[in-house]
């Protein structure tokens, strides 16, 4: 499918929460006096990435898909039988998986309902040995330019970056036009679905599923990284839908649940919300989202105001509020109420980038980050779990 070639991981995503909001700050001044340069490196080490494609890595939900992305992918999974009939498990999130990591689902790209995606088409470096984008390895040009654009070599093309070599032979129409091209997502999702079943794997089982990955692009790390990927997935498409028990939950983690719960809907704002409610954030993010404009909730707004109604303080930002209560170091220990981290250094609580509140049932109520809204996600939608804290 890819290149036989190791790269390195893209992280590709925003920040989801406000890691320091110097406007509302004052109230946990002092232990901010270690945490400037370490917000400082990683909003500077950010926006590197940002500016050269990447970004930090969050979310992990349906909600994150453009729709007709997202039709692509599970229309090439009720497909496939016909296509490789001996093939198993086939599914949504193993698509959504190979998607995120080869084209971020064709983000910023005009997707018709058609699927066809050519405003710009996704095409991927020249692989003609010149090391750019890592490629060692010339590709001579097999389809004179019709897909890749050039016959100069061959390039990777379209929302799951098919080698038009590769398209040639996996390449199938998926929306039904009689035309196969590697630039419309129902074509292309069920093109890799049929490169992943190969002669019919069982994707159910965990060894087939990495060689399908590994076959699709030859680095173990590639294979960490989708499979991250599709763990997400499948625990956001398994998750509950609105309702939500609390009848179990009493005293304070039964006001600050029903406090957060009663704010989904609430748009995120960047630096928005405090213990009175939605507020308007302020102006930027390392990737220049502002919220001057959007009354709502960050991710630790979110929580300040959810525990304000239980009468507890907490300070402003995630990773102060980590110090508040008793830690928690698994998630099979999280009781509703309590407090779930995200960062990016395990065990350094400086780094620590959101936080979210458990309402059980694997699931956490979240703001999860800008152009989203406060929604229930699971607890392994995200990366990078720091742990807990139970503060009631």
């Amino acid at each position: 499918m890819r290149t036989p070639r190791r790269r390195p991981r893209q992280r590709r995503g925003k920040w989801g929460c406000l890691l320091l909001v110097l406007a509302t700050a004052a109230s946990c001044a002092a232990p901010f006096s270690g945490m400037l340069s370490v917000g400082a490196q990683l909003a500077h080490q950010q926006q590197k990435e940002e500016g050269a494609g990447g970004g930090i890595e969050l979310g992990g939900s349906p909600a994150d898909i453009p729709p007709v992305m997202l039709a692509a992918y599970k229309k090439a999974s009720r497909l496939i039988g016909g296509q490789v009939p001996k093939c198993r498990g086939m599914s949504w999130p193993i698509l959504a998986g190979i998607a995120k990591v080869e084209s971020n689902h064709a983000a910023g790209r005009s997707i018709a309902r058609s699927g066809d995606i050519h405003r710009p088409r996704i095409m991927g470096v020249l692989l003609n040995g010149s090391g750019q984008g890592g490629n060692t390895t010339v590709f001579p040009d097999t389809d004179g330019g019709k897909w890749d654009g050039t016959v100069a070599g061959e390039r990777a093309v379209g929302p799951f970056q098919f080698l038009p070599s590769t398209w040639d032979t996996a390449g199938r129409d998926g929306n039904g036009d009689r035309e196969r091209d590697p630039h419309n997502a129902f074509d292309a999702a069920l093109g890799a679905a049929v490169y992943l079943c190969g002669k019919g794997r069982n994707l159910t089982k965990g060894s087939q599923l990495e060689a399908a990955i590994f076959q699709y692009n030859h680095s173990r790390e590639y294979v960490n990284n989708v499979s991250n990927w599709i763990r997400q997935y499948r625990s956001a498409a398994t998750g509950p839908g609105k309702g939500t028990d609390l009848s179990g939950v009493s005293g304070r983690a039964k006001k600050v649940l029903e406090a957060a719960l009663s704010q989904r809907g609430v748009p995120y704002s960047w630096g928005g919300g405090n213990a009175n409610g939605p507020s308007q954030g302020v102006c930027c993010s390392p990737s220049g989202k502002s919220g001057a404009h959007i009354t709502g909730f960050d991710c630790s707004g979110l929580t300040t105001y959810a525990y304000a109604k239980a009468g507890i303080r907490l300070p402003r930002t995630a990773a102060a509020q980590a110090a508040s209560g008793r830690r928690i170091t698994s998630k099979g220990a999280l009781r509703p109420g309590d407090l779930v981290f995200y960062g990016y250094v395990p065990g350094a609580d400086a780094t620590i980038y959101h936080v979210g509140i458990y309402v059980g049932g694997g699931q956490m109520i979240n703001a999860a980050r800008p152009g989203t809204k406060v929604r229930l996600d699971p607890v392994d939608a995200m990366s990078g779990f720091a742990g807990g804290a139970r503060a009631l």
